[in-house]
């Protein structure tokens, strides 16, 4: 049975024609070589290489070898590229959980930027709500999650990445004059799509909610994208993250922050005895930005200069 490092020998040897060749190639000693040749032959019992008019030719052995040996010798050069690209971070493939809201824009604009300075990097992202995230996580189908909710378990880490808040998004026709910043008191008499959500976020909501017990509510739905084109369809106004909002602008729909502001924390969660790899590392710090520069607070900011 061959080692890799009989694997890498021979495949040197056979392809410089002599063992002097090889060792140059491998920048070992000749006896070096010789003497790992020889303890290849004697552990696969054949001969590979024959002196013939002083030179060193291969048996047909050797021959049909070559083809095996040449695909090890391959995967391991592409196995060592992948670890050198990996340790710069310009390599490698994050599988990366996210909530549907944030799944909008606000990843996908931060895996855009990431990949303008890692353009090897590949990606798999799944949208998903807490539930499943942590089923994706102990099953080792994601790497990261990115959540409203950090959940308190044993096997979770997690690191606050960002803020966002709840806002009002509604039909600007239905409410063409509202403030920079409302209260659900200003729109009583309108229909309310209500959200499900036991999370802070839904805490959040409720709060809100409390000073608006005239406001009907004949929808409730699970997802924010899904209240966001109900809004569009004109069947009412919705609570929403600032991040679907902002998805969702257009000639017809608008938002509002609240005057009591609804802000909530983000989180990014992994595994805890896996610790976030480099790569990793390096994307969250590229979302963080995201979410820093996307923020309503960072564009009332950019307003006011």
């Amino acid at each position: 049975m061959m080692s890799l490092r009989h694997i890498e020998v021979f495949y040197a040897v056979y392809q410089a024609g002599s063992v002097s060749g090889a060792a140059r190639h491998l920048n070992v000693s000749q006896p070096s070589v010789s003497k790992v040749l020889r303890h290849a032959e004697s552990r696969i019992g054949f001969t590979l290489f024959r002196v013939v008019k002083g030179r060193l030719v291969p048996t047909d052995e050797a021959h049909i070898l070559f083809n095996e040996a040449r695909d090890v010798h391959t995967r391991i050069q592409s196995l060592n590229e992948t670890t050198k690209n990996i340790s710069r971070g310009h390599d490698g493939h994050l599988r990366i959980a996210v909530l549907p809201s944030l799944g909008l824009d606000v990843v996908p604009a931060a895996v855009a930027t990431f990949l303008k300075r890692f353009s090897g990097v590949t990606f798999n992202i799944k949208t998903m709500h807490n539930e499943d995230m942590l089923r994706s996580l102990y099953e080792r189908n994601s790497d990261i999650g990115i959540v409203y909710d950090a959940p308190l378990h044993p096997r979770l880490a997690d690191k606050r990445i960002g803020k966002g808040e709840l806002v009002l998004l509604y039909p600007k026709r239905d409410l063409p004059n509202l403030p920079d910043e409302v209260s659900l008191d200003m729109v009583r008499g309108h229909k309310l799509i209500r959200l499900t959500d036991d999370g802070a976020v839904g805490s959040l909501m409720e709060g809100q909610l409390d000073n608006a017990m005239n406001m009907t509510s004949s929808i409730t739905v699970q997802t924010y994208y899904i209240a966001a084109a109900l809004v569009r369809h004109g069947v009412g106004l919705a609570i929403v993250d600032e991040f679907t909002a902002q998805a969702n602008l257009s000639e017809d729909l608008d938002f509002r922050p609240f005057t009591k502001r609804a802000e909530y924390p983000i989180y990014c969660i992994h595994l805890d005895d896996r610790p976030l790899s480099k790569l990793s590392r390096d994307f969250i710090r590229s979302l963080t930005k995201t979410l820093s520069s996307t923020s309503l607070d960072s564009k009332s900011a950019k307003k006011k200069k």
